[in-house]
């Protein structure tokens, strides 16, 4: 029996918009808040949500200066956050160059 299995894909930046925040931030050493709406089109409350489960999971610092309508916030990837980023891209290059192996027999299985 083949001992093929997938390759294991970090749900937590399976979702587009985690992703397009991770991506943005291995690129740039930091980015504001407005930034990443503008360049994910994200929608201000999405955003806020997508970075908090970021943030909880250590992938990415968070700091905020100021209040209400003069708050700043800047985000900044963590090397877990970079390391994941980077595992999740493998696992989908495994996933889309390995190829899956032949159905074995009926007889062969059981």
């Amino acid at each position: 029996m083949s001992t093929f299995k997938f390759p294991v894909i970090n749900p937590l930046l399976h979702s587009e918009l985690r992703l397009k925040i991770m991506v943005a931030l291995d690129s740039l050493e930091s980015a504001d808040f407005v930034y990443l709406c503008k360049i994910t089109g994200s929608t201000r409350g999405n955003l806020s949500v997508q970075i908090k489960t970021l943030h909880e999971a250590g992938y990415i610092e968070v700091s905020k200066t100021g209040f209400g309508p003069l708050s700043h916030t800047v985000c900044r990837i963590t090397l877990k956050g970079h390391e994941a980023l980077h595992a999740y891209e493998e696992g989908l290059r495994r996933l889309f160059n390995e190829k899956v192996p032949e159905m074995e027999s009926r007889q062969e299985i059981g």
